[in-house]
């Protein structure tokens, strides 16, 4: 999540919803690892009105109505000119004031226009510096959204979708469904595998991989209306380095 101090204040009912086990675990954790720049994470990070969704463009089904309307509201593009690869088929909008547009319903048949993300998503990918005809893994790709940037940066020869939770990866095959048109699902690939043994049973097959391991996932369980799940959830979280160095090994 792309962190920026905003002027908007949380409402009083969304701040009653915090559970306080996970901000007391936060607090104590996140002074420590963070010192002051703790504080103003913590103001948004408690603050839904402040959270900044981008607006990535489908380019398989372009919405040229929906851009001029981004721009009259005050939208901007994203990173342009400040990076060494930015591709002229990756189009990306942010609000300069808490703003969210509504998301799009799955439709069978029908390409979404746009797809909302957090707009930090977009550096993995960008840094991936993906060409057309390389052959690409995302290993831990649900919901999609990575997979779906990629596509919108280059044309890969082969993509690989990798997800190990089979609830996740329902969601990932819709996510690819619902953007991705029938010509480039030749080249496309989507497993449940462990990907922590991805490495030995298909070694050097791929140019590039993109590995967004799992992660703590901080800001949905700051929110959880169940203290002793989220308590559970803080202890769980412990082992998730090991998994990840895991992953980042194979």
């Amino acid at each position: 999540m792309m962190l920026a101090r905003l002027t908007a204040k949380p409402e009083g009912k969304l701040a009653k919803q915090l559970c306080k086990v996970v901000l007391d675990h936060f607090d104590t954790q996140y002074s420590r690892e963070l010192g002051e720049a703790w504080s103003a994470a913590r103001d948004i990070l408690t603050s839904p009105s402040c959270w900044q969704h981008a607006v990535l463009l489908n380019r398989f089904n372009y919405p040229f109505e929906l851009e001029k309307d981004l721009h009259f509201k005050g939208y901007h593009t994203l990173f342009q000119g400040s990076l060494p690869y930015y591709p002229k088929s990756l189009k990306c909008y942010l609000s300069r004031i808490p703003h969210r547009i509504p998301s799009e319903r799955h439709q069978i048949g029908n390409l979404k226009k746009y797809y909302l993300l957090n707009a930090a998503s977009l550096l993995p990918v960008l840094a991936l510096e993906l060409r057309d005809g390389e052959k690409v893994l995302d290993l831990c790709a649900a919901p999609g959204g990575k997979s779906i940037a990629l596509l919108q940066c280059a044309c890969p020869g082969y993509l690989h979708c990798n997800e190990y939770d089979s609830l996740r990866l329902r969601w990932l095959r819709q996510t690819l469904e619902s953007f991705i048109p029938e010509p480039l699902e030749n080249v496309i690939k989507v497993s449940e595998l462990d990907g922590r043994e991805m490495g030995d049973a298909q070694p050097e097959k791929f140019d590039k991989v993109l590995v967004d391991a799992p992660c703590s996932n901080d800001r949905s369980w700051l929110f959880s209306s169940d203290s002793q799940k989220a308590a559970c959830r803080i202890s769980q979280r412990r082992k998730l380095p090991i998994l990840q160095i895991e992953l980042l090994r194979c």
